[in-house]
């Protein structure tokens, strides 16, 4: 276990108290003994000889701390054996400085201070009992080892050890908790300002994705309703031109290109406001997709068969457009892609999914590879791609099934959370 000093003073670089606390500490014995030396000097009774006795030994003293303690790195504080070296040899020279003046009582006191600063715990508080017994074994003249004497020396040396020990190590243990709660918060004041950083980050990230969701979503909108509608728009004036010499025909489609022509408009003015479909306000989700459907056929002059299995839930509203616009989407690749002669759709409600399933009998493709060529729906821009991030927004799935000639089946679910209020 390393020394108290190395925990609580000189690595620090804050001027704090216990900073300068260790620091007053380490100057101790330097104090204590300056002031014995000029004590034990005013002393009447001593001779030019026994005076310059005691400046050597002070000096010898004073270059013991130097040399051992004050000038040492802190690697070396660090190691026990050299520090109980150090100790032994202060208590040493304090005890035959207080053998030749009782002065020095003041120098051997610096024991008491330093124990808790080179020793560990244990072995600081048997130095705190070691000082005790210098401190009054080397006195001039002392009596404290005759039988009567004894028992009281034995007293003070214990009570001393216990109260000067347990001040020490209360306030050991205080400084290394103050250091760990520094070290806490110093911690947790990093970790405020990394959670800052990350959370502007975040912010940022957030706002970036928000704007460009935004984008796909009024991607998929516009492609949703201004270009189908166009699509079917052109479509149906291309009939119209191949459909001159009768007049009635011609006619018909003129009038479902006008038709698509106004509910293009319809549909652009809602998708800018981001409200819900035309055919969803005020109807269940299953009349949306069949009335719809129905429109599909009679323009694509394809047959198509609609049906409705479970009990009809209205959905959020999220989940009933975005089942409404997979419907969508998928009918118009059909018609673009698959020369089918036939369409299934069917819209299935379960208790915990809602599924739609889109099925023609063309042509077929090779699901993401666009193998069947151009008119792969898989080439289809926002087509396959847009229904997958459609449903990915509000935790549904897409699953596709194709082969060459086999035709295409669309599967899309999502989790049937019913509307408040809805029955």
């Amino acid at each position: 276990m390393s020394s108290t000093l190395t925990v609580g003073s000189a690595s620090s670089d804050d001027n704090t108290w216990e900073r300068r606390y260790f620091q007053a500490l380490d100057l101790a014995p330097y104090v204590l003994l300056g002031i014995s030396v000029l004590l034990s000097q005013l002393q009447p009774d001593q001779t030019a000889e026994d005076r310059l006795i005691i400046l050597g030994l002070s000096a010898l003293a004073a270059a013991w701390v130097l040399f051992m303690y004050t000038l040492q790195s802190l690697q070396w504080r660090k190691r026990t054996g050299a520090m109980l070296v150090y100790f032994a040899g202060l208590l040493a020279m304090g005890g035959v400085l207080e053998a030749r003046s009782p002065a020095f009582m003041a120098f051997v006191i610096a024991g008491f201070l330093q124990a808790f600063v080179v020793l560990p715990p244990v072995l600081a508080i048997l130095g705190v009992a070691a000082t005790s017994c210098v401190l009054y074994l080397s006195q001039p003249g002392a009596n404290w080892l005759t039988p009567r004497a004894l028992p009281f020396l034995i007293f003070i040396i214990g009570l001393q050890t216990l109260t000067v020990g347990g001040g020490g190590y209360i306030g050991i243990k205080m400084s290394h908790e103050n250091t760990k709660r520094r070290k806490l918060v110093a911690d947790l004041e990093a970790a405020l300002e990394e959670n800052a950083g990350l959370h502007v980050q975040l912010l940022t990230q957030a706002r970036e994705a928000g704007v460009l969701d935004e984008r796909q979503r009024l991607a998929r909108e516009i492609h949703d309703t201004l270009a189908q509608g166009l699509t079917g728009i052109i479509t149906q004036l291309e009939a119209s031109q191949q459909s001159q010499e009768r007049a009635v025909v011609w006619q018909r489609h003129v009038d479902q290109a006008l038709s698509l022509a106004r509910e293009s408009l319809t549909e652009a003015r809602r998708s800018v406001q981001a409200l819900r479909p035309e055919t969803l306000e005020g109807s269940r989700l299953a009349d949306a997709i069949g009335d719809m459907a129905s429109r599909w056929s009679e323009g694509a002059s394809i047959p198509l068969q609609f049906e409705t299995t479970g009990r009809p839930t209205p959905l959020l509203v999220d989940l009933e457009i975005t089942l409404y616009r997979v419907a969508q989407e998928a009918l118009t690749n059909v018609g673009k892609h698959a020369e089918a002669s036939k369409v299934g759709v069917t819209l299935s409600y379960m208790d915990d999914v809602t599924l739609l399933d889109v099925r023609d009998n063309g042509i077929g493709f090779v699901p993401g590879s666009g193998a069947a060529g151009s008119r792969s729906p898989a080439r289809n821009g926002f087509g396959l791609k847009g229904m997958g991030q459609r449903l990915q927004r509000v935790g549904g799935r897409l699953e596709i099934e194709s082969a060459p000639g086999a035709g295409t089946a669309i599967s899309a679910s999502v989790p049937t959370i019913a509307m408040e209020g809805g029955a």
